[in-house]
């Protein structure tokens, strides 16, 4: 947007925006909008629309316009404009009534929170806002003082952290005043729910930042307040979760400061005491509230966590690990909501004790997780009524998963065999029901795989009665007894007189439709344990594998199915393996040929989709691993080269489509892994194909399969010309993507695979990639590319850079060792400061905390070759940083740049750089 716009044609989008029925000219005007946002121009249109107060739509767009702007674009505005700034701020606050709407001054105390939190040159803020509205504003004011503290950590205003500590300081220093101001509020208030609410939230804001500290908790008025509240079942729902949430804020607050013993048993002993308020809240089926106090119990436990587990001994147990018996009592609740709250707290007791180690201890916590499984078994039953299976992807499945995954966390406290016996007797009692029934097999299957299978007790009997479930069992108990022979399949193993009964059930189950999938997955299973014992079974999987479509079992179960039967493959006479392999192929092979051949329209997840075929194929060949002599044929090498014709087809057919490419070329990928070198004679015709085609359509899985080239045959001085020829024909349309606007950000997969590619290169013919023509214009792209925010893609570039200067360092086995570090210390020289520049500046400025380690690794490398360059390297980058944020603020000191070059410079390893980054970071962010 080059010129401000008329305020009339603001209005009129914002109409458009929200009342236009054509869907084509809202889009127009959200464009239109979006694009006046990110203009220079928008600070005077939302202020101006926010004082002629039109309508609502247009007051909110403003109010959002001005907040965002603060947020992201701080940087536009002169500093001598902030106070005219917050002057019309706090202005159009000042002008909020009754009847305006919430969410507008919502985004107006958070427009003016974040000014204040940006602008260094405001002393005062929440003094001057007191004082300011402390008397009839009493909403806005609460809401700016709640949003002020929660925004001090927003990733989005990059205050640094040494202005993060400078408001942090502050608000410490006002907190006295703001604790003097809710009193008054909280005294004055009468009956106003919402008022209440404010100042609980407002409460909750500082103390989560620790802006009031613990001591000034003990006899505050909000936190008896919240307690109060807490124990009236009656209390209103709103603010009733209030209470909830800043006493769950002031229990974290604890975990991090436990030096506050006295407030600790005050705040124990009164959470203890909200025991009868949780019963009432059951009795009077009110779940929200249920909830609540599930939260604080959960809350207080883990914050006594590391205590109760530290100051607990084989004779006594610390006083707090009564509230575990609590935890459990909402474990218990009806409602799996409820108890889905506290797995966390069971996740991290699992985590200390199994650090501990000690026998005593675990057998302290025992009866605790036994009670725990037992409501979760009960928590995971079926309604009695309910017919069919579960859907994936229902609450009520994925709560069931979640159980599953905590089960095989915590069973190592009591034991999987003992969980499994429990459960087991628990199927004996008289009248069992059929919905507990098919729970306690679901717990018996999550620690199925744990069961020693030397075990001779309870298993066979399991398997028996498996094997010998009525017709007329509910449906759901059969699909989990079938999983649960399964995950049985180590057991299985070491029985393998068991094994063709099991065979025979499995196959039987594959037929029913409703137990397919199950029977699948239980098949898969016991393929990949039972290998050696499973090779006299081939031909009958033979048979499932070309009826797979027959059954009434997904893709991924099909796949799984392939997965288990290729390691059998693998495993059988070397005379069998390539008529074995040939059948299963062409099993896949002619229904993707049938598509080709026929132009048969694609629909995704049916028989019709090539994507189908070629994951099939796919798993085939990822899988199957025959043992090959030195100089054998490798048995699958004829098959691969048999059904070449009909992917290269798939190639060509299927071309202009990613989806469908992505998928063959994987399928590609394991075709050339599963034979290794002994496909080099399609080496020449993929390379071709995959090269033209990939002139026309850009995609980037082309660049991935070229990786995989060079790995296998880069090595062979046979083969280096053509795979050199490759890369400088996928350089000129690669460049050509990435070289548009946003060219970098838009297409991260094009760059992730165009430095895997060239570091394939490097790993297995340096030299040649050294002295490639191509290289200078790889360089420039990887060193622009050091500031993508992209996961991958930026792994990729480092480990480009990585692999570059490490194959400049010394290894004696190389002839041509010397030549290699000429070129690269020429390179190193030549590009060493826009190198070391741009990491530091992507550091501090782009990329996330999480990535700084990738970085770590080059600059470690660059150490190892020249430290004192790249001292001087980093004095220069770090002389180019900023030295004030957008407010104003100092970034970082001369003692903290000097701090930090010292750092790195004196750094032996990556670990240590990685640390000295991350903290350097801080200061911008």
């Amino acid at each position: 947007m080059d010129t401000p716009p008329c305020l009339d044609t603001v209005y009129q989008a914002v109409f458009t925006l929200y009342h236009n029925p054509d869907t084509s000219e809202k889009e127009k005007a959200s464009y239109w909008l979006q694009a006046l946002q990110r203009s220079v121009y928008s600070w005077k249109v939302a202020d101006e629309m926010l004082r002629e107060k039109r309508d609502l739509e247009s007051c909110y767009f403003a109010a959002q316009t001005m907040r965002s702007k603060i947020q992201y674009s701080f940087l536009e505005l002169p500093q001598e404009a902030h106070i005219s700034l917050r002057d019309s701020l706090v202005e159009h606050i000042g002008q909020v009534n009754d009847a305006t709407n919430t969410v507008i001054v919502t985004q107006l105390c958070l427009a003016l929170a974040d000014l204040a939190l940006q602008m260094s040159s405001w002393q005062s803020p929440v003094l001057d806002l007191i004082n300011q509205f402390g008397g009839k504003h009493l909403g806005p004011l609460l809401e700016i003082l709640t949003v002020l503290p929660e925004e001090v950590n927003s990733r989005s205003l990059r205050l640094g952290a040494n202005r993060r500590n400078e408001i942090i300081l502050s608000l410490g220093m006002a907190s006295g005043t703001v604790i003097q101001f809710l009193k008054s509020c909280l005294s004055n208030s009468g009956d106003n729910t919402q008022i209440h609410i404010k100042i609980l939230r407002c409460f909750t804001s500082w103390i989560s930042i620790q802006a009031i500290t613990l001591a000034d908790v003990s006899e505050n008025i909000v936190i008896a307040h919240a307690f109060n509240v807490l124990a009236n079942h009656q209390s209103t729902p709103g603010v009733h979760e209030a209470a909830t949430d800043c006493l769950c804020a002031l229990l974290q607050c604890l975990e991090d400061n436990n030096n506050q013993q006295s407030l600790e048993l005050q705040l124990f002993t009164g959470v203890m005491a909200l025991e009868e308020s949780f019963h009432l809240s059951v009795a009077h089926e009110d779940q929200d509230k249920s909830m609540n106090y599930c939260r604080i119990f959960t809350e207080l436990a883990e914050s006594f966590l590391e205590k109760i587990v530290n100051g607990s001994t084989a004779n006594e147990a610390h006083y707090a690990i009564k509230i575990l018996n609590l935890v459990l009592t909402c474990v218990g609740h009806h409602d799996y909501e409820v108890a889905e709250i506290t797995f966390n707290l069971w996740y991290r007791l699992s985590e200390e004790l199994y650090q501990k180690n000690s026998e005593p201890l675990i057998s302290m916590f025992k009866p605790y997780v036994e009670r725990l499984i037992e409501s979760l078994c009960r928590h995971c039953e079926m309604e009695p009524d309910h017919e069919g299976l579960l859907e994936d992807g229902e609450d009520f499945a994925d709560f069931r998963v979640k159980v599953s995954e905590l089960i095989k966390d915590v069973v190592f406290i009591v034991g999987s065999s003992n969980c499994f016996r429990q459960m087991f007797l628990s199927l004996q009692q008289t009248n069992v029901t059929w919905h507990s029934s098919e729970a306690a097999l679901f717990v018996m299957q999550a620690v199925a795989k744990n069961i020693l299978p030397e075990e001779n007790e309870v298993v066979p009997k399991v398997v028996e009665a498996i094997l010998h479930l009525p017709e007329t069992t509910h449906i759901a108990v059969r699909y989990t007894s079938v999983l649960l022979l399964g995950e049985l399949c180590e057991w299985i193993e070491k029985h393998p007189q068991s094994l063709e009964t099991i065979l025979n059930f499995l196959l039987y189950c594959l037929q029913q439709p409703q137990l397919a999938s199950a029977a699948a997955i239980a098949l898969q299973n016991i393929c990949s344990a039972c290998q050696d014992h499973m090779t006299v079974h081939f031909n009958g999987l033979l048979q499932i594998i070309q009826s797979l479509d027959t059954f009434r079992i997904t893709n991924e179960a099909a796949i799984g199915l392939l997965k288990g039967v290729s390691l059998i493959l693998g495993r059988m006479p070397g005379d069998q393996i390539q008529q074995a392999m040939k059948q299963i192929c062409w099993v896949q092979v002619n229904p993707l040929n049938h598509l080709i051949e026929n132009d048969v329209k694609t629909e995704r997840g049916t028989n019709s989709d090539p994507v189908l075929w070629f994951d099939r194929l796919a798993a085939i060949f990822r899988h199957t691993k025959p043992p090959v002599d030195n100089g054998a044929v490798h048995p699958c090498q004829p098959v691969i080269t048999e059904i070449w014709p009909v992917l290269s087809k798939a190639c060509n057919k299927y071309q202009g489509d990613i989806r469908v490419m992505e998928r063959c070329c994987r399928c590609l990928r394991f075709a050339v892994r599963c034979v290794g070198k002994q496909s080099a004679h399609l080496l020449e015709p993929l390379v071709q194909q995959i090269v033209m085609l990939y002139q026309v359509n850009q995609h980037s899985c082309f660049l991935y399969l070229g990786s995989i080239l060079v790995d296998e045959y880069g090595s062979e001085p046979g083969c280096v010309q053509g795979l050199l020829d490759m890369l400088q024909a996928f350089i000129a349309p690669t460049m050509r993507v990435l070289q548009e606007t946003n060219g970098l950000k838009n297409h991260p997969d094009t760059v992730d695979d165009l430095f895997r590619l060239c570091a394939r290169f490097l790993q297995r013919m340096p030299v040649q990639f050294l002295q490639a023509a191509t290289l200078p214009c790889i360089l420039d792209c990887a060193l622009l590319a050091c500031t993508l925010d992209h996961r991958d893609a930026n792994a990729s570039v480092m480990k480009f850079f990585c692999d570059l200067i490490h194959s400049g360092r010394h290894r004696p086995e190389d002839e041509a060792y010397e030549v290699r570090q000429t070129l690269v210390k020429s390179l190193i020289s030549e590009r060493g400061q826009v190198l070391v520049s741009n990491l530091i500046h992507a550091s501090v400025l782009c990329l996330h905390s999480y990535m700084l380690s990738d970085v770590a690794d080059v600059i470690m490398e660059l150490m190892y070759t020249d430290r004192a360059a790249v001292s001087q390297w980093l004095q220069n980058a770090l002389q180019s940083l900023p030295t004030q944020n957008s407010g104003g603020s100092v970034t970082a000191t001369q003692t903290q740049l000097a701090d930090f070059h010292q750092l790195l410079t004196r750094a032996e390893d990556s670990k240590a750089i990685t640390h000295a980054l991350r903290g350097f970071a801080r200061l911008y962010r």
